[in-house]
C-alpha cells in the first residue's frame, strides 16, 4: 500500500489590524446584513503602479479555496496568492476632511514612484478610499 501523501500546511499570513480598522471593517461586515459567520473578502493580485491591486467586500462565508483570517475580532476571507502577499502587513484605516479609507503599511517597501512630492503617501503605505467598498461586487482599487 502506499503511503498517504499529506496536505502542505496552510500559511497564514502575520497580519497587523490597527483598533480604527478593525473598527471600521467590522462596521462594514455588520451593516450588511449578512450574519454572524460574515467577513471582508480581501483579494490582493499582482498589478497596478506599485505591483499590487486589491479587491474587497463584506460576505457571508469564504468562497472554495479561501481561509478565514480572524484577527483583532475580524474575519477575513483570503486566497492563497493574497496570503502570501499579505504577511507582515498592518492594515490601518485613516480619515482626514478630504478622504478617507484603509491603509496597507509594508514596512519593507518603498512610496510609488509614481505620486507627486505633496500627495506621496508615507513609504510603505497604500490608500484604498471607502467608495472602493461594494457589497458583493469587489471593486479593482490600486496599492501602492
Amino acid at each position: 500500500m502506499p503511503p498517504l501523501l499529506k496536505k502542505p500546511p496552510i500559511m497564514m499570513p502575520n497580519v497587523t489590524l490597527t483598533p480604527a480598522a478593525a473598527k471600521f471593517i467590522n462596521r462594514i461586515v455588520r451593516f450588511s446584513g449578512l450574519g454572524a459567520s460574515a467577513g471582508l473578502r480581501l483579494a490582493v493580485t499582482p498589478g497596478g503602479c506599485s505591483g499590487y491591486s486589491s479587491e474587497f467586500s463584506p460576505e457571508a462565508f469564504p468562497q472554495a479555496g479561501e481561509q478565514t483570517l480572524e484577527v483583532g475580532g475580524v474575519r477575513l476571507f483570503l486566497g492563497a496568492e493574497s496570503r502570501l502577499i499579505l504577511n507582515g502587513i498592518t492594515i490601518d484605516f485613516t480619515e482626514t476632511a478630504t478622504q478617507s479609507g484603509l491603509s496597507f503599511i509594508d514596512p519593507n517597501k518603498e512610496a510609488c514612484a509614481c505620486s507627486s512630492a505633496e500627495t506621496a503617501p508615507k513609504p510603505g503605505v497604500t490608500k484604498i478610499e471607502i467608495s472602493a467598498i461594494g457589497r458583493g461586487r469587489p471593486a479593482p482599487v490600486l496599492v501602492h
